[in-house]
C-alpha cells in the first residue's frame, strides 16, 4: 500500500473523481504543507497556517498506478491558478502534488512537463510539485462530505464552475 496526497482546491470535490474505484482503499480530507500543528478548518480558512486543503489517499499501485493517480489529479484542477481554485480562493486553496518518495517526486514532475509540452493551457503551469509534509486530518464532518450532504455538495460544486472547466479543458 501507498499514500499519495493532492491539493487541489476544495477538498470536499478532490474525493469523488477517485472514490469507489478499485485499488482505493481509502480517502482523508485534510492539511498539509503548513507551519501549525494540528489546525482545525477555521485557522486553515483564514490563510495564515500555510496549510492547503488536501486529500491523502490510500492505495494499492498493484491496483490503480500512481501514475493513474496523476492523471486523474491533473483532470480536476486549473493548474495555471496560483492562488485557488475556481471560487474558492486564497493559498489554501492552491493546487500542489506533495510526493512521499522519489518514485513519486519523479513521476509527478514528468507529468507536469508532459502536460506544460502538451500546449493544453496558454497560461504557465503552476501547480507546485513538494515532498509529502504532515498530513492532518480534517474535521469528520467534511470527511466523505459529498455523501452526508450531496444536495449541497452538488449545489457548490455546480457553482464553484469546477465541472465547466474541466468539461472546457479536459473532454
Amino acid at each position: 500500500m501507498e499514500k499519495a496526497t493532492f491539493a487541489g482546491g476544495c477538498f470536499w470535490c478532490m474525493v469523488t473523481p477517485f472514490d469507489e474505484l478499485p485499488g482505493i482503499l481509502g480517502i482523508v480530507s485534510g492539511y498539509t504543507g503548513g507551519s501549525k500543528e494540528n489546525p482545525t478548518y477555521e485557522e486553515v480558512k483564514t490563510g495564515e497556517t500555510g496549510h492547503l486543503e488536501a486529500v491523502q489517499i490510500t492505495f494499492d499501485p498493484s491496483l490503480f498506478p500512481y501514475e493513474r493517480l496523476l492523471e486523474l489529479f491533473w483532470q480536476q484542477i486549473d493548474p495555471t491558478d496560483a492562488f485557488g481554485q475556481f471560487h474558492d480562493r486564497g493559498t489554501q486553496y492552491a493546487t500542489a502534488i506533495f510526493c512521499h518518495n522519489d518514485r513519486q517526486m519523479e513521476l509527478a514532475v514528468q507529468s507536469k512537463q508532459a502536460l506544460e509540452a502538451s500546449g493544453r493551457f496558454d497560461k504557465p503551469i503552476v501547480t507546485k510539485i513538494l515532498p509529502s509534509a504532515a498530513f492532518y486530518e480534517a474535521e469528520t464532518y467534511h470527511q466523505d462530505y459529498h455523501k452526508k450532504n450531496p444536495k449541497h455538495y452538488n449545489e457548490d460544486r455546480e457553482k464553484s464552475g469546477r465541472d465547466r472547466f474541466i468539461q472546457d479543458n479536459w473532454t
